[in-house]
């Protein structure tokens, strides 16, 4: 007979996945992150809402092993170069953002009558954001590699990182009397033998993974990564730390092998549908009638922290070197709770630190700031670009124009906005070609760098008129707009045109769907990353096939046309090839170079024959400096001779294939249907005016 107590869990599983996929498809067509529905379903189901998971034990251990997982994931996205790219913003940047806010918040905490010890437990919960909807919403709306993107994201690490030393600092809070130097020197002990227990660990863990690695069992290795997960988390949780910390150690160590990526496939699947009951599991901690019972004192908990997030960050950003917009963008995104806040608080309500009253507030208020972070981040643009003048100003001025040589005065230049990979290439081609350019640049530390290389390049945010003018924008003969940020591209866009009507406008884009907004905003070009790399691809492909280059450049005229309407709307396709199968069957030019190696090395034209057998004529031969048009049939090729050849697409292909060998010089007939053998005639291979 089946124990109950499976029964009761398959039931709770059953509940919860099904109320889960109800509510997440809800929120996928409201177009709402995953997790907002996630925590949706944990307050509908849970104990105060419908009651159906009353109580949530299982759940709750599952959320412990989510909990887990995340941090040994975030552990292996802490690669040394990629904390060194992001080195100034995550340790500038992120220790002002965190400290400020837990400074302010713990303040706040106090003047409202809290003890020392509840509000700086309130100081620590408030100080997280929230990495997993964060960057989930910038993935999806592309912005991920865009400035707002890449600070956010070194904020964030640091904050995942604090996570730990909160965790270590909870028990010394909940000491009393003498016993918090006892606590302390408990710690202490155990954070030594944790540092022997690192060390160990650093040199055992990839000779472990390398050994499971050579088995090539897929499995042995899933099994070796859960283990050194799982166990390091175990062994960190018996010193006396956290399940937490543990898990994101076996991620640091994990991430310098050559395993990483292997670990985060094979853990991925674990991590998603951990972390996803995790999510639930905060919902259900929500206590529904306590909530709607001190709405006003949560609202006032939401607001207060929403100010002291976006202030914190603001400051934090625009220390780091970047424009007031770009700081407004991420004060926005970051103006929630994180979900490792959730974890600071139970941890804290487990130790006494927080009563049952206060636990449910804050978790109260921390969902509500989640369930807002998607309209908080979509609203952001707009809010920035409303940002008060004086405050603007105030925040931009030092680092903007006041302090910077002005431009040289400039005319018929071009201006480059945006000075990441995109725009240095572009500068370097302009600088060869002695054509004059302006840059314009919201990141410091780029700006420094380029001045120091000698660039003209000018700090500011593109969207304001007096840093357009201040580049030469209104005697500019060219704008091209290299940026990452599709609201600010349009807002740049608007601004330009205003003070520029004739302006040319050239704009990249990342999104398809930003082409015909783009050109609303008075783009005259528009260049789409993905249709481009698509072109690229098939001109490789094509050119690996010998198709000819007239050919090539007419079907990338022909995609290119009217913004890439061809590609965004597949019907037309029909018509677009059948065009470009007339073009391959006509005939075309190209140019064959002789290779050492290749038989018709030392041959004349006329011992070729290139005309009667593949149909091809050569029509003159470039020998280093000069050209010989209409070459006599007993004239001699030599290794590196360009040789000059017209035909069709399948005759330059049949005399590509001669050339390199691939059919011998001087063969015997071909097959019925191959080109002809050589003939008598010793200017078969040629080309005359009668024969053209």
């Amino acid at each position: 007979m089946t124990s109950p107590v499976l029964v009761e869990l398959l039931l709770q599983a059953t509940i919860l996945l099904g109320a889960a996929v109800v509510v997440v498809l809800a929120s996928h067509r409201l177009r709402l992150p995953p997790i907002v529905g996630l925590l949706v379903t944990g307050a509908l189901i849970g104990p105060s809402g419908l009651g159906w998971i009353a109580d949530p034990v299982a759940v709750e251990v599952s959320a412990e092993i989510g909990v887990v997982f995340l941090l040994f994931t975030i552990g292996l996205e802490m690669s040394l170069s990629r904390l060194k790219e992001l080195a100034r913003t995550f340790w500038v940047g992120g220790s002002i953002q965190t400290f400020a806010t837990l400074a302010l918040a713990a303040a706040a905490a106090r003047l409202a009558g809290f003890s020392w010890t509840a509000a700086l437990v309130l100081g620590f919960i408030a100080a997280p954001s929230s990495t997993a909807i964060v960057l989930k919403l910038y993935r999806d709306r592309r912005e991920l590699e865009s400035p707002q993107g890449r600070t956010a994201l070194g904020i964030l690490l640091f904050q995942d990182v604090m996570l730990v030393p909160m965790l270590v600092v909870l028990p010394l809070l909940a000491a009393r009397g003498g016993e918090p130097l006892a606590e302390f020197r408990r710690l202490a002990i155990a954070a030594l033998a944790g540092a022997i227990v690192f060390a160990a660990a650093r040199r055992l863990l990839p000779h472990l993974l390398e050994r499971v690695a050579r088995t090539r069992a897929r499995e042995v290795f899933l099994f070796g990564a859960l283990f050194s997960c799982l166990g390091l988390a175990l062994l960190t949780e018996k010193l006396g730390f956290s399940l937490a910390l543990g898990a994101f150690v076996a991620g640091l160590l994990v991430a310098e092998s050559d395993y990483r990526s292997q670990v985060v496939a094979d853990v991925e699947p674990f991590r998603d549908l951990f972390a996803s009951v995790f999510f639930v599991s905060i919902g259900m901690l929500v206590d529904l009638p306590a909530a709607l019972e001190r709405g006003p004192q949560i609202l006032a908990f939401v607001a207060a922290l929403v100010a002291i997030k976006v202030a914190t960050a603001v400051i934090a950003v625009r220390t780091v070197g970047f424009t007031s917009r770009i700081a407004a963008l991420v004060g926005f995104a970051l103006a929630q709770i994180g979900e490792f806040s959730f974890v600071v608080a139970a941890a804290a309500r487990g130790l006494g630190l927080l009563d049952a009253e206060l636990h449910a507030v804050v978790i109260a208020a921390a969902a509500l700031t989640l369930l807002a972070t998607p309209g908080l981040l979509a609203a952001a643009p707009w809010l920035a670009d409303r940002l008060p003048a004086p405050l603007a100003n105030w925040l931009d001025r030092r680092a903007t124009l006041a302090g910077q040589p002005p431009p040289a005065e400039l005319c018929d230049h071009v201006v480059i906005v945006g000075f990441g990979t995109g725009g240095r290439t572009l500068a370097r081609v302009l600088a060869e070609a002695r054509i004059a350019y302006q840059v314009i640049e919201a990141d410091a530390e780029i700006v420094a760098r380029g001045k120091l290389a000698g660039e003209p390049i000018l700090f500011g945010d593109a969207t304001r008129a007096e840093i357009l003018r201040a580049a030469g924008v209104p005697r500019a003969r060219l704008a091209v707009l290299a940026i990452s940020d599709p609201e600010g591209t349009r807002r740049t866009l608007a601004v330009a045109r205003a003070l520029a009507p004739r302006l040319h406008l050239l704009v990249r884009t990342r999104l398809v769907a930003e082409i015909e907004r783009l050109r609303a905003a008075g783009a005259d070009e528009v260049i789409a990353e993905e249709f481009e790399s698509s072109i690229e691809i098939f001109t490789r492909v094509l050119e690996t096939y010998r198709v000819p280059r007239n050919v090539v450049r007419a079907q990338i005229r022909v995609l290119r046309g009217e913004d890439y309407r061809m590609l965004r709307a597949p019907a037309t396709g029909s018509r677009v090839s059948a065009a470009v199968l007339d073009a391959l069957a006509a005939g075309t030019t190209e140019v064959a170079r002789i290779e050492p190696e290749s038989p018709a090395a030392g041959c004349t034209l006329g011992e070729l024959d290139l005309r009667r057998r593949t149909g091809a004529s050569a029509i003159a031969v470039v020998r280093g400096e000069q050209s010989r048009t209409n070459p006599p049939a007993d004239y001699r090729l030599e290794a590196g001779d360009d040789l000059v050849l017209v035909g069709s697409h399948s005759e330059i292909e049949a005399a590509f294939a001669l050339l390199d060998g691939e059919a011998a010089v001087g063969s015997g007939p071909p097959a019925a249907g191959a080109p002809a053998p050589p003939g008598t005639r010793p200017d078969a291979g040629l080309a005359s005016p009668e024969s053209e």
